[in-house]
């Protein structure tokens, strides 16, 4: 068997595409997700029924699998009247799987904050509200960050799940090249190289960054 891995560069431009929208459904998969996250900490911590409603969706969606919740959405939604675009099923899929995960982050973010600063808050008059957004909120989410960098290091990779319902991210430009050239090997393993360039440079951002956050706090 011959392999000639030069076809790569007559491709790279459609490889280049396909790992753009990758990077983008990471990016707003993950940016949907830190939102869904946030309220449903919030819902956990709060002594109202709200907490119940959090943990059912986090016990839902921990417990099965991206895939599943893919097909739900793209596949399943429509026989109920609910007709979801493969770009919008792949980003409400992201979202809510990472979400899930960072609610559990958030919750233990907040719950590291000594309650002796929710106290000092509102006795000078800050609120609840005030109180959680100015005060705890900031010092919670550095303290989630690293968690948070790998929840983002996940989604980036789980959005080659994407592909099955029909998403032309890396992974299916990857696919029909292949299917097309039948340069199997050279393609899956260009895939694989983009994947993992993407997320050694999203590694180092996010190690910067957590690097500058400690330094300040310092």
């Amino acid at each position: 068997m011959n392999l000639d891995f030069s076809i790569i560069f007559k491709y790279l431009p459609i490889l280049l595409q396909g790992a753009g929208l990758t990077i983008e459904l990471a990016v707003l998969g993950i940016v949907f997700g830190i939102a869904i996250g946030l309220v449903a900490a919030l819902m956990r911590l709060s002594h109202t029924p709200l907490r119940y409603i959090a943990h059912f969706y986090i016990w839902l969606i921990r417990g099965t699998p991206l895939l599943v919740q893919l097909f739900l959405i793209y596949f399943g939604l429509p026989q109920i009247g609910i007709e979801i675009s493969a770009f919008a099923s792949s980003i409400l899929g992201l979202g809510i799987n990472s979400g899930a995960y960072l609610a559990e982050v958030f919750r233990g973010g907040i719950e590291a904050i000594p309650e002796g600063q929710t106290e000092a808050s509102l006795s000078l008059g800050m609120g609840k509200f005030l109180t959680m957004r100015r005060i705890i909120l900031p010092q919670a989410l550095r303290i989630a960050l690293p968690s948070l960098s790998n929840q983002f290091i996940i989604s980036l990779k789980d959005s080659s799940l994407c592909s099955v319902i029909t998403m032309a991210e890396l992974l299916q430009t990857s696919q029909r090249l292949a299917s097309t050239t039948f340069a199997s090997l050279e393609f899956y393993t260009a895939a694989a190289a983009f994947y993992l360039l993407m997320t050694t440079v999203l590694t180092a951002g996010l190690h910067s960054l957590e690097w500058r956050l400690s330094k300040e706090t310092r």
